[in-house]
């Protein structure tokens, strides 16, 4: 049986804007803008989501990927200029592996219990399932999606066209 909620906070239903909205309606020049106080720009954010989600899916697939020795390396190598074409592959990946993160949340409830071959020792308690992974996923796309939007309030480029809660 799916996890309608796991689906649900996919999309940010019932708990935030969707992610995937989040960054639409903000051009790559502006995505790419650093605001003082804060170590990255939405675009950086973005890559970062992308890195671990991506990560996380190539785990899952049993194709057991090199764990980064430090975050940083889950983030553009260098603060580059804005590049239209780069950004618009970020969002278009980032929506690919939603949908693609939707597909896992909708198996079955043992396939959703299947076993996981974690890189590191301490995340084989806390993630060690396909639900558990695909749940660590959900929080990690929330807790930067929420990053996301204080950036681009803070920009002044908030809400996306799709709309979003401005309070």
């Amino acid at each position: 049986m799916p996890s309608a909620a796991m689906i649900e906070l996919l999309h940010g239903i019932g708990a935030h804007v969707d992610p995937a909205s989040c960054v639409d309606g903000i051009s790559a020049e502006l995505a790419g803008r650093y605001v003082e106080g804060f170590p990255h720009s939405v675009r950086d954010l973005l890559f970062h989501i992308n890195y671990w989600l991506d990560y996380e899916l190539r785990r899952i697939r049993g194709l057991k990927p090199v764990y980064p020795e430090h975050s940083s390396e889950s983030f553009p190598a260098e603060n580059s200029p804005a590049n239209a074409v780069e950004w618009e592959r970020l969002k278009a990946r980032f929506a690919e592996l939603l949908r693609e993160y939707e597909t896992l949340a909708s198996s079955s409830a043992d396939e959703m219990q299947r076993q996981i071959e974690s890189a590191r020792e301490e995340d084989l308690e806390r993630s060690g399932t396909l639900e558990a992974v695909i749940w660590q996923m959900v929080a990690h796309t929330s807790y930067h999606a929420g990053q996301i939007v204080v950036l681009r309030q803070m920009l002044g480029a908030w809400p996306p066209p799709e709309g979003g809660d401005s309070w």
